[in-house]
């Protein structure tokens, strides 16, 4: 059940001594809690394997958030709502232990047995953890139980479905959040009141004034402490299964009848269904693969992927990927949605670009000086900026009936990363309050994986012999490129797209 007031709960983190939980979990609840979205009556187990006391989390969690926020008001009291509890997620004593705690804390702090598991490690484990929270009776309560799941979920679709199975023994489909960090950036989020909230824009967005759609996620660093994750995922399962595709469904969607979270979901995964398949000998028309070589980011040397800690020196694995979508619908018959992700890129950005159809006849045509309009553009910043700016045509000061492009910008004033705590903010809180319309549902999980496996398997089946086939610094492979030259377009260069502050 959806509420607008947060209700009191108790929120389990495990891995609560890991790298997410310091960097993003811990100073998203103390925003919520300083703006009064939490309020006194919470509570926050965490647990790891490490025999730390209730004393070092809370010390923990007061670093964190000092050191993300700095000066921090009320942080004595917002710690004092945290404890420990060391665990091994594979022992039912452990959880008896937890569960001693749980209600403890639930009679002490009024938390009407509300309970949220936010599963913050390894993904193996999500399983094993759903089953025991069932067994040992950790689940069995008076209030709401909600399971938060972090990226992966699954590697491909059969590993999906087996563990959505795992887990649906112990929670029903309503009381799962898929967390994708994407679906809590404000701009993500936007793509909808853009396109439902303006009678300017939803008239135009079809195949009758959109000529393509291109999402770009670019990224400066390599894998990082990633690569022994990365190594077995690739660019294809990390990001185009869930972030690049849940974009284009929010981009590609129909109008839902209301803004609820089954309506918004059954519209999106409608556009899942509509895509193209892409199998076999299609492949190599639709998708192109890169893996970065050694280059300059910002004048320092970088080494080349197959160079990095714990990657095979023989490395198959992609770190970028660019793909050309169709959506066999109504209103997209014909318009193609081109991604591209990768590491190492020459610079750090999430855009997407909406390009209108030229107009039938240019009337500004000047022979003299072979002036040539340019497209109607509209450009959606999620980050490091975040806005929209619209790209038109006007006539340039002078005499002479001449044009010039000219843009009309939004600016939030937002200069942070994607996975910023701003994001798990907005996700915690939609959690807290019953929220499940920034999350992914089931279908859409098991949709896109349907999707990408049969990319993968011809890659996986296929060692790419070109591999490295871009220079790090660069925006990827020159088949990138291809991909659009053949349907008479081109990438639209996203560092020339950057938003103008207003």
């Amino acid at each position: 059940m959806k509420s607008n007031e947060t209700p009191s709960s108790l929120i389990m983190i495990f891995g609560a001594t890991g790298d997410l939980a310091k960097r993003k979990l811990f100073p998203s609840l103390y925003h919520l809690y300083q703006k009064g979205r939490l309020g006194n009556n919470f509570a926050v187990i965490g647990t790891a394997r490490r025999p730390w006391t209730h004393e070092e989390l809370k010390e923990n969690v007061k670093d964190s958030v000092l050191t993300s926020i700095g000066n921090c008001e009320n942080i004595d009291e917002f710690v004092s709502h945290f404890y420990y509890q060391a665990h091994d997620v594979t022992n039912t004593e452990s959880y008896i232990e937890l569960k001693q705690l749980a209600n403890q804390l639930d009679e002490q702090y009024s938390l009407n047995g509300n309970r949220i598991f936010y599963l913050a490690m390894a993904p193996e484990f999500f399983g094993t953890i759903a089953e025991h929270l069932q067994t040992d009776g950790l689940n069995d309560t008076s209030g709401f139980k909600r399971l938060v799941i972090e990226k992966p979920f699954g590697h491909d679709l059969e590993s999906a479905k087996a563990l959505n199975t795992q887990i649906r023994k112990a929670f029903n489909e309503e009381e799962i959040y898929r967390i994708d960090h994407y679906l809590g950036k404000a701009m993500v989020q936007n793509i909808e009141v853009i396109r439902f909230a303006n009678a300017l824009f939803e008239p135009l967005w079809n195949n009758r004034y959109i000529s393509n759609i291109q999402i770009t996620s670019s990224e400066i660093l390599g894998v990082e402490e990633r690569a022994r994750y990365y190594e077995k995922s690739g660019a294809l399962r990390d990001m185009v299964q869930n972030h690049m595709l849940q974009m284009v469904a929010l981009l590609a969607m129909e109008p839902p009848i209301k803004l609820s979270t089954d309506e918004i979901r059954s519209e999106k995964v409608r556009v899942f269904r509509a895509l193209r398949p892409i199998e076999g000998e299609h492949v190599k028309e639709y998708f192109v693969r890169g893996q970065y070589g050694a280059g300059q980011i910002d004048g320092q040397d970088v080494p080349a992927y197959r160079d990095e800690l714990n990657v095979d020196p023989a490395s198959n694995t992609e770190t970028f990927v660019a793909g050309k979508l169709m959506i066999d619908n109504f209103r997209w018959a014909g318009v193609p949605f081109y991604i591209r992700t990768g590491k190492r890129m020459e610079t750090k950005s999430t855009k997407i670009v909406i390009q209108f159809k030229d107009i039938p006849m240019n009337l500004y045509y000047n022979t003299e000086q072979q002036q040539q309009l340019a497209p109607n553009l509209l450009v959606i910043h999620i980050q490091p900026e975040e806005g929209i700016t619209l790209h038109l045509n006007a006539k340039k000061s002078g005499q002479h009936m001449e044009t010039t492009p000219v843009k009309l910008n939004f600016s939030n004033t937002s200069t942070h990363g994607i996975n910023t705590p701003e994001a798990y903010e907005k996700l915690l809180d939609d959690c807290l309050r019953g929220d499940a319309t920034n999350f992914a549902h089931w279908d859409e999980v098991a949709l896109s994986w349907n999707f990408v496996d049969k990319i993968s398997e011809v890659w996986e089946s296929k060692e790419q012999t070109e591999f490295p086939n871009y220079a790090s610094g660069t925006m990827g492979p020159k088949e990138a490129d291809e991909l659009l030259e053949n349907d008479g377009y081109f990438w639209w260069p996203v560092s020339n797209l950057d938003i103008d502050n207003c």
